[in-house]
Formats: C-alpha cells, sequence, structure tokens
C-alpha cells in the first residue's frame, strides 16, 4: 500500500537570467500567463493532486514571490466594497493557509538536486512531489494529478516524460526503459543530458513523485553533469539500489516556460483556452499571419 504523497517542493531559487531585464527586479516565478503568474499555475495543479504542505526553495530577492500568497487585506475590503465579488473570488482563489507554506533558502546555486535537498527535514521520511515551474502543462487532469493516480497504483518513485526528438535528447535527463507499459514505463537507468546515444527518446520533464530514500542519496552531494548535484543522479541511484522507478507518459502539452519562445507559445495556448479572450485573440493571430504572407 502506498502512502499519501501530501508535499511538495518547489525550487524557485533560479536567477531568470534568460528573461533579464525583467528579471531584475520580480522574481520570473510571478511573470504571468495572461493573468496568472506562473507559480499560480504550479500551485493549482498541487492542490488539484491533493497536496496540502507547499515547501519553497528560495533564495534573495524572492520577496514579491512570498508576498503573492498573502491576504491582501486593504485590496479585498475595496472589492468587497465595489461588489466586484468574481474579482473577489479569484483574489481569494490565491490565498493560502496560514502554516501551509514554507520557505526554506538555498544560498548556493548547485543544482536542482541541491535545492531538493535543502528541504529535507521537512519532507522527513514521507513521499513528496517535486514541481518546477518553468514547466507550465496544459492538461485535464491536471499532471500531477495523473501522476498520483498512477503512483498509486505502482507505488516507487515516478517522473514525468514525453516523447523528444534523438536530436534533442541532450537538453534533458533522459529513461532507460526496462519495460513498456504503455502509459507507463519501468526504469532501469537514467542518463542526463547524454551527449550521444541516448538510451531513449524518453525526456523527463519537471515533475517528480519521490520516495524519501531519493533524499539519502542527494545527502551525499555528488557533483555530477555542468558541476551541480543532480536529482536525476539521485534517481538513478535508487534504481541501482534495486527501488523502482517509473515514468508516465502524461496525458497535456507541456511548455518551457524557462525559455522566451515557450513562455509565448504558453502565452497563446491558454489565451486561446479562454473563453473571454479565444475569439478577439484568433482573430488578431489570424491577421498577423495574413500579414506575414502579404510580406513574403
Amino acid at each position: 500500500m502506498t502512502r499519501k504523497v501530501t508535499k511538495a517542493i518547489f525550487p524557485v531559487a533560479g536567477l531568470g537570467t534568460r528573461f533579464l531585464p525583467a528579471t531584475k527586479s520580480i522574481p520570473k516565478e510571478i511573470m504571468t500567463l495572461v493573468d496568472r503568474p506562473l507559480i499560480q499555475y504550479a500551485i493549482d495543479e498541487a492542490r488539484a493532486a491533493g497536496i496540502e504542505e507547499f515547501i519553497f526553495v528560495t533564495s534573495r530577492g524572492k520577496g514579491a514571490l512570498e508576498d503573492y500568497f498573502d491576504h491582501a487585506h486593504e485590496l479585498e475590503s475595496n472589492l468587497k466594497k465595489a461588489g466586484k465579488t468574481e474579482l473577489l473570488d479569484i483574489l481569494r482563489s490565491t490565498n493560502m493557509d496560514s502554516g501551509a507554506i514554507a520557505y526554506i533558502r538555498q544560498h548556493k546555486a548547485l543544482g536542482l538536486g541541491h535545492a531538493v535537498w535543502c528541504a529535507r527535514r521537512l519532507v522527513g521520511d514521507e513521499p513528496f512531489a517535486v514541481i518546477l515551474t518553468d514547466d507550465v502543462i496544459m492538461g485535464e487532469p491536471p499532471c500531477l494529478q495523473q501522476m498520483i493516480e498512477a503512483y498509486q497504483e505502482t507505488g516507487g518513485s515516478m517522473v514525468a516524460t514525453m516523447e523528444v526528438p534523438v536530436e534533442k535528447t541532450k537538453a534533458y535527463g533522459v529513461l532507460d526503459v526496462a519495460e513498456d507499459m504503455g502509459a507507463i514505463v519501468r526504469a532501469k537507468g537514467m542518463i542526463e543530458k547524454p551527449k550521444e546515444n541516448p538510451p531513449s527518446n524518453l525526456a523527463v520533464i519537471g515533475r517528480y513523485i519521490l520516495a524519501p530514500t531519493v533524499l539519502g542519496s542527494l545527502n551525499k552531494l555528488k557533483q555530477g553533469s555542468g558541476g551541480e548535484i543532480q536529482l536525476t543522479d539521485a534517481i538513478a541511484d535508487e534504481i541501482a539500489e534495486g527501488r523502482d522507478v517509473y515514468g508516465l507518459r502524461f496525458r497535456g502539452q507541456r511548455f518551457d516556460c524557462g525559455s522566451k519562445a515557450g513562455f509565448l507559445q504558453a502565452t497563446v495556448a491558454f489565451g486561446l483556452a479562454r473563453d473571454e479572450l479565444k475569439d478577439e485573440f484568433a482573430d488578431y493571430l489570424s491577421d498577423v499571419l495574413a500579414m506575414r504572407k502579404a510580406a513574403e
């Protein structure tokens, strides 16, 4: 019987240098797709999966991220007085209960594995999720909920995977597959950013459900690819120790919002998904494409 996953780690200590100058003064996680910041998409996905405790691994300059989840009493009061109940409901949906969020500082940028290790005392001996806010996934049910449902059947550890062109595997952690069961695969190894001869084209993206034993491997603090402490290496150690690791081919579309192109693609996709925006936005995009074609 698998233990319930109620804790999630959100590594949000990055500097967001690919989005300078915007990230000079605001955390990248506060940047918005349509009208919601990246972090809100991640939190909503975690809530839908039954997560109750939210652990943020932050760094200096992330105060706006912490403030975002606080109650804005004056703003709520003004909206209430103005009778703007719809906006008030939207605002209240962003609030987090006292004690639901914990903040841990990562003082050195030593990689994703190190960020997860920083939260070890809050995780304890429970299975936990890890959500990378750069990876925004449009899917129903949400990706982490799909993983939780699959994990209840498999146990062990689980990563979200998607198929990518072989030439792009060098940008991802890649699964070496022992058994392919369709939506779920059992891994016999993982390689971080293989330079050549990848074991498969199944790339690991930013959703994880991890057994607490992963933290034991991270305790060794071994530096891997790029001189960083890789979470992929710790998961590979799980396999080497004979513990099960699975990959889930999730249903949905993933956007790499850590890149400018991916962020723009996500903005278009989420904009077109909004009933109040889709018609006007689609007309505008059609006009832009028509003008580009005419100019060729």
